[in-house]
């Protein structure tokens, strides 16, 4: 387990008591999509098998933290949430219950009042990961008044790596969206320094992937019929689990090597197989079940069939929803734009499509406290 000063925090929180603290920390953090997909886990929030991910750009939650000394002394911070403007009590009840969760590793919180405000740059039935961006850009936050109060985090790599843990046992995901571009979740023996705990960034990446784009075709925005944490749940029972955390492993590799030697092809190959068996693993889950709409398999069939015939590297992935993410380089942009909108809008919900790319990751936004 990693050591976070939680031990040198616990003394010093009495500060807080003693030093009155009032301040206001503003982060911004954007979702991510894995090429290689992360299904099922053990313990608490720790992957069956690794990893690796893509930030996006545009799709991102902004949070502001306001603190202040607790007025009235409780075991736990107390919390005034908003999410766009409104009160919202089921993501409100899931934040109290990440800060119970991550309390060991912020001992000070129990003395500190909390008005958080969020907002997304996306629609929240988008088939983006909502969680990922919203709970690490609160535990971004939550470092940054750590390191505000204590000067704990004042090693970038340390700060870092500690917000990923920390988001990690929020959403697994989310422990890939701090890092800019490309990242790996999950221990891989020949990737030395990757870790279940945190995610780590990807370096020595191609220039072809760090102009990636992420077209997302909004097939539905109905609500699934099985939630990411029940799938998560299921992979335990589900017979083929030990040859997906074997077949994850070896892509993780493979899709290392390719990121950074620049081959499209066989990255394309990657993308569009660890996506149909992250689909194949929910149908032969017990009970069995299918996320994908009619219209995302003819939307797969368009996107394989304009690839045959223009030669052109576009290819696709999928989440755990029926939406469809279609990947493409930076160099055939306006083909692939007139192709979405000519050709596959049609059968996106009201011909909605989110135009994104590869991103830089989360940012700090200095703000004036109060």
């Amino acid at each position: 387990m990693v050591n976070f000063n939680e031990v040198l925090l616990k003394q010093s929180k009495s500060l807080i008591l003693k030093d009155f603290q009032k301040g206001k920390v503003c982060w911004e953090s954007p979702s991510n999509i894995a090429i290689v997909k992360y299904w099922g886990k053990k313990d608490i929030q720790i992957p069956l098998n690794p990893s690796i991910s893509f930030s996006l750009d545009k799709s991102k939650t902004k949070t502001i933290i306001e603190f202040e000394t607790k007025k009235n002394r409780t075991n736990l911070p107390s919390i005034n949430f908003q999410f766009e403007g409104k009160e919202n009590k089921n993501f409100q009840s899931r934040i109290e219950s990440f800060l119970k969760l991550i309390s060991p590793y912020f001992p000070f919180l129990e003395n500190l009042d909390l008005n958080i405000q969020t907002e997304n740059t996306f629609p929240h039935s988008a088939g983006i990961a909502s969680s990922a961006s919203s709970l690490s850009s609160i535990a971004l936050c939550l470092c940054s008044i750590e390191n505000k109060i204590f000067d704990t985090l004042h090693d970038s790599n340390n700060f870092y790596k500690k917000a990923s843990f920390i988001s990690r046992l929020g959403s697994g995901s989310a422990a890939r969206s701090v890092f800019p571009q490309w990242s790996i979740w999950g221990e891989n023996n020949t990737i030395n320094f990757s870790s279940d705990e945190f995610a780590m960034p990807l370096t020595d990446i191609h220039k072809e992937f760090q102009e990636i784009n992420d077209s997302v075709l909004l097939v539905s925005s109905a609500k699934k019929t099985i939630s990411s944490s029940q799938g998560h749940n299921m992979m335990n029972g589900n017979p083929f689990s030990l040859s997906r955390i074997k077949q994850a492993n070896k892509n993780c590799i493979e899709l290392y090597s390719i990121l950074k030697s620049g081959d499209l092809d066989n990255f394309i190959d990657i993308a569009e197989n660890e996506a149909l068996t992250l689909h194949a693993l929910m149908m032969s889950s017990t009970p069995g079940y299918l996320l994908l709409h009619p219209n995302s398999l003819i939307l797969i069939d368009k996107i394989r069939s304009f690839r045959k015939e223009t030669k052109i590297p576009v290819g696709f992935t999928i989440d755990a929803g029926p939406n469809i993410h279609l990947l493409s380089f930076s160099k055939d942009k306006d083909q692939i734009d007139d192709f979405v909108c000519n050709e596959l809008s049609v059968y996106c919900e009201d011909k909605k499509w989110i135009d994104d790319n590869v991103g830089n990751g989360a940012k700090e936004i200095l703000m004036m406290n109060k």
